[in-house]
């Protein structure tokens, strides 16, 4: 069974345009879910609003959106006026430009969704612009009206089809200079930098997701599955966390350059002559 579309529009470049949809490329709805229970009963629990002063239950139809202005004071805004305030959307995606391949830092990527043609008729549009990002090395910035929102969007080229991933606007990318003001200039040379290197060289490998295991996942499967088994549950000893005394000295043993080392070091003891007093005959 085909994939329910998330979203179907035109694809427009210029003067061409072809129908396109959107597909969900990655989703959480795999992971074990709980719900809350109500230890003594058994019974579910269902969340429930309460006015904060009188600790009274709010129906839905008495819910209003509230933007904070001052201590316990609001701008309300009604259901219909943030409809009136959402941009017309013409179920679009506009390219607006390209650039290479790269070029765009992935901390402002957002969400990726599959972007495949909409039916056969869009097969030859859609291919000449998938075709033509592929053979030259670029990516497509768009901008579309996505659930709601202005969103912009980074369209790659990716096997049969497309991925668009939407982008994080500038506002909501915290700058990096937050989290580095802290950390020092330090220069790193010599052997120390030569055995890092090293290091990295003996552990390069290509991606592949399939050798990555959820392991919280997998954890969580068993713990079900032992308790439905009436299993006894014992938790783990937490793993003792080794202090590294010697920045040189493990990088050494991460290289493996330790025992090699100290083979080196020894003093290399030939046998002169045809003195024998040093060997030994194996019976």
């Amino acid at each position: 069974m085909a994939p329910r579309a998330n979203w179907k529009g035109h694809l427009i470049l210029g003067e061409v345009s072809c129908q396109v949809a959107l597909y969900t490329a990655a989703s959480t709805s795999e992971r074990i879910a709980f719900h809350t229970i109500n230890r003594k009963t058994g019974h579910r629990v269902h969340r429930q609003f309460v006015d904060s002063e009188t600790g009274e239950a709010v129906d839905r139809n008495e819910q209003v959106k509230g933007y904070e202005i001052g201590s316990d004071e609001y701008v309300v805004l009604e259901d219909e006026e943030i409809e009136a305030a959402i941009p017309e959307g013409d179920k679009s995606i506009t390219i607006d430009a390209f650039l290479r391949c790269g070029n765009i830092d992935d901390v402002y990527f957002d969400r990726p969704y599959y972007l495949a043609p909409a039916d056969k008729n869009a097969l030859d549009a859609f291919s000449l612009i998938r075709d033509g990002m592929r053979e030259k090395n670029v990516a497509a910035i768009a901008h579309a009206l996505l659930f709601r929102r202005v969103r912009t969007l980074l369209i790659r080229a990716q096997d049969r089809g497309m991925i668009a991933t939407t982008l994080n606007f500038e506002y909501e990318v915290r700058p990096a200079k937050e989290a580095f003001d802290d950390v020092r200039s330090f220069t790193i040379k010599g052997e120390m930098l030569d055995l890092a290197k090293h290091i990295i060289k003996t552990k390069q490998g290509a991606f592949d997701p399939k050798a990555f295991d959820d392991r919280y996942e997998a954890a969580l499967s068993e713990l079900v599955k032992a308790k439905m088994e009436g299993k006894q549950i014992t938790p783990p000893k937490p793993r003792e966390q080794g202090k590294v005394v010697d920045l040189m000295e493990a990088l050494r043993q991460s290289a493996g350059t330790k025992d090699r080392k100290r083979a080196r070091s020894k003093p290399e003891v030939k046998n002169v002559g045809k003195s024998t007093s040093s060997r030994k005959k194996v019976s």
